[in-house]
């Protein structure tokens, strides 16, 4: 479609590009599609940055769990090139004393080679409990892990620690917005997507039915229909 307003696509934490594939051959159609490569180290600010520097010009932007929090750096450093925002399971308070120890847990869990036995275990808590054995969707997981790698996870994790808080901005987003958050997301409670929506003038809040942390994926038609109906907002 000429003309189309690009998509950008921020994974979440230990994700790679393959928690959108569901949704990407139909934003294809509509226009060009970019996933951002957010595993290259750096804090908040610079991955942040480096994304801005390989994205179009202006750009509709979408981002999962830790890429929303890398969606709202991105818009704190050029407002002015993002056109639509659309914010999936995801968080706009800074980290609390207590999720930070959980966070040195892991990091130290990863540096003596506990990194896939980790992601195995983590699993089941990041889908709705009907996915916990699902194997098809444990392979996904884990091949995004790999992709990952467990020093880009630990950065991620360094990153994710030493983020803005992005609440007092919420106010300031007028483009049309889209959030989204899951009936039984056990990693990133609905009641903080209530925060951003309410906080965000017009946001559009949806909640998917039957569906843990990873909407992309467990509920790939539900989100997929969402973001097309964002596009249009």
């Amino acid at each position: 479609m000429t003309g189309a307003l690009p998509v950008v696509l921020v994974p979440g934490l230990a994700c790679s590009s393959r928690i959108y594939d569901p949704q990407i051959p139909a934003l294809w159609r509509r226009g060009p599609v970019f996933l951002a490569n957010h595993a290259r180290g750096g804090d908040m600010a610079a991955i942040a940055r480096r994304i801005l520097m390989e994205a179009p010009l202006r750009f509709a932007l979408a981002g999962h769990s830790m890429g929303g929090a890398i969606v709202f750096e991105m818009f704190r450093q050029a407002p002015e090139r993002i056109a639509r925002l659309a914010l999936l399971n995801t968080y706009a308070h800074p980290e609390t004393p207590a999720f930070a120890e959980f966070w040195r847990g892991l990091i130290a869990k990863v540096k003596q080679g506990g990194y896939r036995a980790m992601m195995d275990a983590m699993f089941a808590g990041a889908v709705h409990p009907s996915r916990a054995n699902d194997a098809r969707l444990k392979a996904i997981v884990t091949d995004m892990a790999d992709d990952t790698g467990p020093d880009a996870f630990v950065w991620q994790v360094e990153a994710i620690m030493t983020r803005a808080d992005s609440r007092p901005m919420l106010a300031a987003i007028k483009c049309p917005t889209l959030v989204m958050t899951s009936d039984t997301d056990n990693s990133v409670p609905s009641r903080m997507s209530v925060e951003i929506a309410n906080g965000i003038a017009g946001a559009k809040l949806i909640t998917v039915a039957d569906c843990g942390h990873l909407s992309p994926i467990e509920q790939p038609e539900a989100v997929t229909a969402a973001l097309r109906d964002w596009l249009e907002m």
